[in-house]
């Protein structure tokens, strides 16, 4: 697909979403379309360009240009002249921005409702968190607005987000990626992470973004390897080390490494999961197990224990030391502009002396030792990534000490430098579950290979089905979330070739029935409109990998059926048509063009 016709479909779905919380500022589309037009003609030129074709979002706490930085908080607004390196690496790679995401305040929370822009709902439940504080990039990508978004992670804030809405967050190790352009949380601890619906496109887009710019002190050498005390095992140390795109080196040395050893917690460390993820977690554990992983029992103690210090010792003073002079300067603007939550955690981290920051490193420094030897051998960590989906009611009545509950697994990976990666794990309830695999600092690669084997049955050779869609599966009808939750990523909007009748069924939830005239139905099965050519219907074109497609195809129900559906473009593509029985007496509404048309029509009967 063209860069312009991705822009364009893109911002169709933003308008059809109806979500606002989403984004802080969005790029106007003229501005957008032309960038896009301007990739499409370097393509066109014969330049490589690894992201042309995509479009993103970028949480609001890093830089692009010409667009405001907020950080989540009107009063602190500034209008950057330059992008952030990451933003700037995407757009040399081909990527269009089209916005600024909303965040909990000042990066500070996992729960995605300390905004004054609003709360950001769930993608599959708005009654739900999204998380945070990516809240709105994480549903960005999980809506199919964006094909990937940039977030940044110093708690948790790029795996929270993923595991709640069901899709992929990359937490590259420390300073892979620069923070230059980015307002910090805690600078010596900020991570810019990607959220993204599959594992190769969130590494894709860190491979681009990946190298010191000689900016930014802390960013590291790509593929300088694991550091630290944590050591892999022998056949493994150094494989696939770096935090950006596989090298030929980097598959030789896995295709001869041998089974992954992988641990998991004492069943102990995880009580207190919400209802059905004990056994959700135990059934990913199973599948990695079936791939030929050894699984290991192990004690996490001291990553628990370092997990408190993030927020429970003197290393949150860091914050205070990034933003805390706005906040006190600004007090009168606390329960208004200013999150009362999020202004009480900064300005209560000025209380913290340098003696007590010398001995909580200290404390620190032991408990990475002790996490070391528990996990030294050990390829990666498997950890719920999260331990419950609370509701926006419940996180109001609790607002701190959800947000803790919410930390338990995630909080102590920047504290202690390693790196980690989040991947859906099917669902409980209607819901996503979400795990997380953790590792030592330039672990990257080798956590991208474990997770690729977490996805049962996962054929990563074969295409991904593209789908259209025109009734209760578009973009916020009841059935959408069916697409949502097999991993569907929306195209744009599509037209039929103009031979096809729309009739409304009679079901629940509504839902219209598409047949083609050219091949009618029996002549006893129902209305028929001899010589009529039909009409072209409008709807959505989506995209689902092969596993969700026959997950999703699993759960069709009667009396609607996959088949091919010929597009006004010339493409031939799989998509709703309906039994021929079905329209026996059912209200044809071919003249209305699509099944929106038909939902939005006037009082007298009309098209709207």
């Amino acid at each position: 697909m063209s860069a312009v016709a991705r822009v364009a479909g893109a911002y169709d779905a933003i308008e059809a979403a109806g979500r606002p919380e989403v984004w802080i500022t969005l790029r106007p589309a003229a501005d957008a379309l032309a960038e896009a037009e301007a990739v499409d003609a370097r393509t066109a030129a014969g330049e490589r360009l690894p992201l042309a074709g995509l479009v993103a979002a970028v949480k609001d706490n890093i830089d692009v240009a010409g667009l405001p930085t907020t950080a989540g908080a009107p009063s602190y607004e500034y209008l950057p002249a330059e992008d952030a390196t990451a933003v700037a690496r995407l757009r040399a790679a081909g990527a269009v921005v089209l916005g600024k995401t909303n965040l909990d305040q000042f990066a500070t929370g996992l729960v995605g409702t300390r905004s004054p822009y609003g709360t950001v709902r769930n993608a599959w439940d708005p009654e739900r968190i999204s998380g945070g504080s990516s809240s709105g990039s994480a549903v960005a990508v999980a809506l199919g607005l964006v094909d990937f978004a940039l977030g940044t992670d110093t708690a948790g804030s790029g795996r929270v987000p993923a595991a709640l809405n069901g899709i992929v967050g990359v937490k590259p190790t420390r300073g892979v990626i620069p923070c230059t352009g980015v307002v910090p949380a805690c600078r010596s601890l900020d991570c810019v992470t990607v959220f993204a619906r599959s594992v190769p496109l969130a590494r894709r887009a860190v491979a681009v973004m990946a190298g010191p710019d000689g900016v930014d002190p802390l960013a590291t050498l790509l593929g300088s390897g694991p550091r630290g005390g944590w050591r892999l095992p022998a056949t493994r140390a150094g494989a696939g080390a770096g935090g950006g795109a596989d090298t030929d080196a980097d598959a030789r040395a896995r295709a001869d490494a041998g089974q992954a050893r992988i641990a998991v917690p004492l069943p102990a460390q995880l009580a207190g999961l919400a209802d059905g993820w004990a056994e959700a977690f135990e059934s990913a554990a199973a599948r990695l197990r079936s791939s030929g992983a050894e699984i290991v029992t192990v004690d996490i103690t001291p990553l628990l224990e370092a997990a408190s210090l993030l927020y429970g010792g003197s290393f949150v003073a860091e914050r205070y030391a990034a933003v805390g002079g706005h906040v006190r300067e600004h007090a009168e603007l606390i329960g208004g502009d200013l999150d009362p939550v999020v202004a009480t955690i900064i300005l209560d981290a000025a209380k913290h002396d340098a003696v007590g920051y010398f001995a909580d490193r200290e404390r620190l420094d032991r408990l990475a030792a002790r996490a070391a030897g528990a996990l030294d051998g050990c390829d990666a960590l498997l950890t719920p990534t999260t331990t419950l989906h609370p509701t926006i009611a419940e996180v109001q009545r609790d607002p701190v000490g959800v947000n803790a509950q919410l930390g338990t697994y995630t909080n102590f990976a920047n504290l202690l430098d390693l790196a980690a990666l989040a991947v859906p794990a099917g669902t409980v309830s209607g819901l996503p579950f979400g795990i997380m695999l953790t590792g030592p600092a330039g672990s990257d690669a080798r956590l991208a290979e474990i997770a690729a084997t977490a996805e049962p049955g996962e054929r990563h050779d074969e295409p991904d089905v593209d789908l259209l869609v025109v009734g209760a599966h578009l973009r916020g009808q009841p059935l959408n979330h069916e697409l949502l939750a097999a991993g569907g990523k929306l195209l744009g909007p599509a037209r039929t070739v103009p031979c096809y009748l729309l009739y409304a069924l009679d079901t629940q939830p509504p839902k219209p029935g598409l047949v083609r005239i050219g091949q009618p139905p029996a002549a006893d099965s129902g209305p028929q409109r001899a010589g009529d050519a039909g009409a072209s219907i409008a709807g959505e074109l989506w995209r689902l990998p092969p596993v969700g497609f026959a997950r999703f195809m699993a759960g069709l129900a009667a009396p609607m059926a996959i088949g091919r559906v010929a597009l006004d473009d010339g493409r031939d593509v799989l998509g709703f048509l309906c039994e021929p029985a079905a329209v026996r007496g059912a209200t044809d509404i071919t003249s209305y063009g699509s099944w929106r048309a038909w939902l939005g029509r006037d009082s007298r009967g009309g098209p709207a």
